[in-house]
């Protein structure tokens, strides 16, 4: 049996139009037919491969490349091996990332799993759904009662619409994600098992224990959002909960009611930020951040990786630690203690 190829090559490149697409300049002209047909690391490479080189520590890299062409820098072109078609840009890996979403389009942009066009007869639609033509459904999709999906978006199998969800065009819906209480704009793309529009985390102590809130506010995703697999998306509770234009959620991300997220922000997996937290745009949070409720994260502020915060984070700073603090001071604070540990070690004549 042989392996499966997932994922074909759209066609072939050559160098010379790679050079074209991404705005790089092809340092030997002579290569320009060089042919691409596939991705791979620079560490790996390939005979038709093309990979990328950037920053100093990937220096060494060059000389043992083997590939068809290489992205780079342009102080690292003159270390490529003789044979290996040279491209200069001053963002290899943003240029080797625009070549990968044309040689693999079904890669960067979700595809129906079943290979169904148009309405499933294995899909659940309500009467009063509105779906417009081009839109994919597949079998076992469920669209509740006035809900509304664009043209070009594909529902995948057993995925959920909302009763009077809308969902803009060309997006992607994964595989047994569900949505509720949402307005959706268009070429958003929502991972399978993730769940938007649940009941916020309201409760208020009674007579007999906590007493539920009721959460009677919705979801607002604006267009170019993309939301990874098994994220959740709490609705508020009164106010909205609004993720912005082109922001990006990685997996297992946890956004409480009433969060306000700005536009091209960058979430990694395992982050958790608690109600009524706002967050300003171009903003990136490592993996694993928490936030506390009711904070305010400024505009391209950096959130270092497990780091916890209690405090407001003012705009473009870099912040990390635990609890969260600017990042010089929590360096300076490390250092300190590494001092301490090493003077302590020092005068217990090495002992522990």
């Amino acid at each position: 049996m042989t392996d499966p190829v997932f994922f074909a090559p759209s066609r072939r490149y050559t160098a010379g139009e790679v050079a074209n697409l991404t705005g790089s300049v092809l340092v030997n002209s002579d290569l320009s037919e060089r042919s691409i047909e596939a991705l791979a690391p620079a560490s790996e490479g390939g005979e038709h491969a093309l990979v990328f080189v950037d920053g100093r520590r990937n220096f060494a890299l060059m000389q043992s490349l083997r590939a068809a062409a290489v992205l780079c820098p342009a102080e690292f072109a003159g270390k490529a091996p003789a044979g290996i078609a040279v491209l200069i840009h001053p963002r290899p890996q943003q240029a080797f990332a625009m070549v990968g979403r044309l040689l693999f389009p079904a890669a960067a942009t979700p595809a129906p799993m079943t290979g169904e066009t148009g309405i499933s007869p294995h899909a659940h639609i309500d009467p009063s759904a509105r779906v417009e033509a081009g839109a994919i459904v597949e079998a076992g999709a469920i669209i509740g009662p006035r809900a509304s999906i664009g043209s070009g978006t594909v529902i995948a199998p057993h995925a959920v619409i909302g009763p009077s969800c809308q969902f803009g065009r060309d997006g992607y819906v994964g595989p047994g994600a569900s949505i509720q209480y949402a307005l959706i704009g268009n070429r958003v793309i929502i991972h399978g098992g993730a769940r938007i529009g649940q009941d916020g985390f309201g409760f208020v102590a009674g007579a007999k224990g906590p007493e539920r809130v009721p959460q009677i506010g919705r979801v607002v995703i604006q267009d170019d959002v993309e939301i990874g697999s098994n994220t959740t998306v709490d609705r508020g509770a009164m106010s909205d909960t609004i993720i912005g234009q082109g922001t990006k959620i990685d997996n297992l991300v946890q956004i409480a009611h009433n969060v306000r997220i700005g536009r091209n922000c960058i979430i990694a997996g395992l982050s958790g930020i608690s109600g009524s937290v706002t967050v300003g745009d171009n903003v990136t949070m490592g993996g694993g951040v928490g936030l506390a409720d009711h904070l305010t994260v400024g505009t391209g502020a950096k959130l270092a990786a497990r780091s916890g915060f209690m405090s407001n984070v003012p705009a473009g700073e870099i912040w990390g630690g635990y609890p969260a603090q600017p990042m010089a001071e929590a360096m300076r604070e490390i250092a300190a203690l590494r001092r301490l540990a090493r003077a302590r070690k020092s005068g217990d004549g090495g002992k522990s």
